[in-house]
């Protein structure tokens, strides 16, 4: 497939602050480049050939296909493609998105607005280029780019909302760099075999086939959530990624991909439903990713992705017998796919007072290095609630 030179094809590397240094997109050659010295940290439970076309087909997604998946270069504007140096790579993928912000006069008017945010992942700076300022280079200059980018149909003056991240190295590197941290803490529950409860009917499945209306439905109450948000207190602006079906499918068809190579099968139980009527279900979306594959199951996490109540005011004891039997059928699934354990990230006020009355055992973890979800703000002042912080959002 060819590679890129190594490092002693250049006599010297240029500085971090060098005006030659450009951020760019790689050609095909730099982009095989790329992924191919990624593989050892995020594809250790595939094999190089099996990494590599996963990479290629992420951008056949729903998600990522025709532009909105963009990958992104630090190097050497006076050298020729091919030939130059790939200082720092990342890439960005442009989602739906909704801020409710608040005018400044008295009584306070609250619009929610539609527009894109962009999802930063896959930041990676190759060993021998670590530690000389090229990925805070980067950084700076893409978290500028992306606040124009692909913002045709976003706000009126065609600025991107905000953008995401969620860094694997702490706190204070992306912040530094314009990405505020945000709360990142996460609900661990053990993965257990025969776990669900068969004899709760009320209690389904979710699969495909049922995604769009949920989908629907989950955008409708986060409209609402998200003005509510300002509405009733002191803040002026919150935000949230859209729950969209796109959204949900890129990391359902992320684990396809995964599970079909490592188990030669893919999930048919996508989340799980309780209750029938429209307005009064409870649901938890999930995907399983792979990190150890069937080696080892450290690494593999069940997540669930999104958890909605539709009705907040039912019955206590229904809620909970709701979230249990969900909670239930989760680790029963987590344990059938070799899942190390289960993860709900940031819930809410809700969600926390249902897990604690569930009788469930697990863990509150405060995570203060790993996937701490990151934002970089584009409108005025600052953003005072990111609403929704949950692993559907990650990418």
């Amino acid at each position: 497939m060819g590679s890129i030179p190594d490092t002693t094809a250049w006599e010297t590397l240029p500085d971090a602050s060098s005006s030659s240094l450009i951020v760019t997109q790689p050609t095909n050659k730099e982009r095989l480049h790329v992924w191919t010295m990624t593989h050892p940290k995020w594809g250790a439970a595939l094999t190089l050939d099996n990494y590599l076309g996963r990479e290629a087909y992420l951008q056949t997604v729903p998600l990522a296909k025709e532009g909105g998946l963009t990958q992104w270069i630090l190097t050497d504007g006076s050298m020729r493609p091919d030939e130059r140096p790939i200082l720092s790579s990342c890439e960005s993928l442009k989602k739906g998105a909704i801020a409710a912000l608040s005018s400044s006069s008295e009584p306070k008017e609250v619009v929610v607005v539609d527009g894109i945010a962009h999802g930063i992942a896959s930041v990676f700076t190759e060993p021998q280029f670590r530690g000389k300022g090229y990925a805070s280079r980067m950084m700076r200059e893409v978290g500028k780019a992306l606040e124009r980018w692909h913002a045709e149909t976003s706000l009126p003056d065609q600025r991107a909302l905000f953008s995401v991240l969620y860094s694997d190295i702490g706190k204070s590197f992306y912040a530094k760099n314009g990405w505020t941290p945000f709360p990142s803490v996460h609900v661990s529950f053990s993965p257990a075999s025969g776990a669900a409860d068969t004899g709760k009917k009320l209690v389904k499945p979710i699969g495909y086939h049922e995604l769009a209306e949920l989908c629907n439905a989950d955008e409708a109450l986060l409209r609402e959530e998200i003005k509510e948000a300002v509405v009733s207190g002191a803040k002026k602006t919150a935000a949230a990624i859209l729950p969209s079906l796109e959204q949900l499918l890129w990391h359902m068809m992320r684990e396809d991909y995964m599970t079909k190579h490592i188990f030669g099968k893919i999930p048919s139980v996508r989340g799980a439903v309780y209750g029938e009527e429209k307005g009064k279900r409870m649901w938890a979306i999930w995907s399983r990713g792979y990190y150890g594959g069937l080696e080892t199951i450290k690494g593999n996490t069940f997540h669930i992705l999104r958890f909605v109540v539709e009705d907040d005011h039912a019955e206590r004891s229904e809620l909970v017998d709701g979230f249990r039997s969900i909670i239930q059928l989760a680790r029963s699934e987590a344990a059938e796919w070799r899942s190390e354990d289960i993860q709900m990230w940031n819930p809410g006020p809700l969600a926390r007072d249902l897990i604690e009355a569930s009788g469930v055992q697990h863990r509150i973890i405060d995570r203060e290095e790993d996937s701490i979800p990151s934002l970089m703000w584009y409108g005025e002042g600052q953003l005072d609630e990111w609403v929704a912080n949950e692993k559907y959002a990650w990418c």
